[in-house]
């Protein structure tokens, strides 16, 4: 068996170097911890980018996925199976939308919730010169479609031309949205609460006079839920805690549990006027395993009342977080909801993360200057106050 350097040298000879990856091999997972290969241990607080919110080595999640492994993995969209019904049902019943389709990633889901919002455009005049409105310094996705909505131009330089006919407003200013509307314009996009771009979420104001504009002249509201969805704003999706209904919604990332599984959500409405047969389709997406995944997170989170855990530990993690901001002049603010915070710096948080890792925590970024903290949704008080000691000492350093 090779050695964590050997397999660190290997991974950098025959991996594309796409990330810029922490000289560390992670080997198994046990709750809200990792272990890399020479055993060292690490209080995780990325969570797989928000992936992992029931945490490593759930009994009743890995049982249900090897009962179904022994069943049924893939089928195709030829054909229906009971996962991906089930599935469905549930992840509308949570969201309270009404269509449903399963793709295998979040960047998948926002390519089918632009191709949606397109052709619900093209279905009323038959015209394709219409308009997205999405926001600076967002993040959707790498793939080309979900890169021409991110507004961020360091990701796009090098692979110009993106989509077309795609505008970027400012997140909470509604005004920013006002000045781009037009005849064309067919949809509005956004994160409800900006990851990459930071951790900001959007303001109740903001969405309230987003959805008015949309009802008003027919144009498709779209909610990014992939990485604040799924429990972790304190709500099942970050949009219900202001009752504005998109009439779009991506989400992935904790959907499946660490099963690669993504989902776009719309309305009846919307579903009568969008794809229809031939438009869209995905060989894996929905196939039986991650299926299996979805309804075993989706039962999970309702069996252990998993949003009341995160309104309640919130609290506490707001308090540590807040202690931190008051004890270091180089932290300028705290912001974020639920279970999704970052710590604004006034320098990269990059050698943070680094002394972190020594320190046994697992923290990621959140563009260049922001520390961002994404535990499992299981973490506790005692587990935070770990955090806490962990990041003053790498803090100190």
């Amino acid at each position: 068996m090779f050695t964590q350097k050997q397999y660190i040298e290997e991974g950098e000879k025959v991996l594309l170097h796409t990330y810029n990856r922490y000289k560390i091999v992670l080997d198994r997972g046990e709750g809200v911890y990792l272990f890399d290969l020479d055993g060292k241990k690490y209080l995780d607080f990325a969570s797989g980018i928000g992936v992992f919110a029931l945490g490593y080595q759930n009994e009743e999640f890995n049982n249900a996925l090897k009962d179904q492994i022994d069943k049924l993995i893939h089928t195709s969209n030829y054909y229906y199976n009971i996962p991906a019904v089930e599935a469905a049902k549930k992840l509308a019943k949570v969201s309270t939308m009404d269509r449903v389709f399963f793709t295998n990633s979040g960047a998948e889901a926002i390519e089918g919730a632009i191709k949606a919002a397109r052709k619900y455009a093209y279905s009323k005049d038959g015209m394709t010169d219409h308009e997205i409105i999405a926001m600076e310094n967002s993040f959707h996705g790498r793939s080309m479609g979900a890169l021409s909505v991110t507004g961020n131009p360091k990701y796009q330089e090098a692979f110009r031309p993106m989509i077309g006919n795609v505008k970027f407003a400012k997140i909470n200013n509604i005004h920013s949205i006002k000045e781009l509307i037009n005849s064309k314009t067919c949809a509005i996009l956004l994160e409800t609460v900006q990851g990459e771009g930071g951790i900001i979420p959007a303001e109740k104001e903001f969405l309230m006079g987003i959805k008015e504009i949309c009802d008003k002249q027919d144009i498709l509201f779209i909610l990014d839920e992939i990485q604040c969805g799924m429990g972790r704003c304190g709500h099942m999706f970050a949009w219900q805690e202001y009752g504005v209904k998109p009439d779009i919604m991506t989400c992935a990332k904790a959907l499946g549990g660490g099963i690669p599984v993504g989902a776009f959500l719309m309305t009846e409405k919307t579903a009568k006027s969008s794809l229809t047969t031939g438009d869209h389709g995905t060989t894996y997406g929905g196939n039986p395993l991650a299926s299996a995944g979805v309804n075993k997170v989706l039962e999970l989170f309702e069996k252990n009342d998993m949003i009341s855990h995160v309104r309640k530990v919130t609290g506490y993690l707001e308090q540590r977080l807040n202690q931190l901001v008051e004890e270091h002049d180089f932290i300028l603010m705290k912001r974020g909801k639920g279970l999704m915070q970052g710590l604004v710096l006034n320098k990269e948080a990059g050698p943070v993360i680094e002394k972190a890792m020594e320190e046994g925590l697992i923290v990621i970024s959140a563009g260049t200057n922001v520390l961002r903290l994404l535990p499992p949704l299981i973490i506790n008080e005692e587990q935070i106050d770990e955090m806490f000691e962990k990041l003053k000492r790498a803090f100190a350093q």
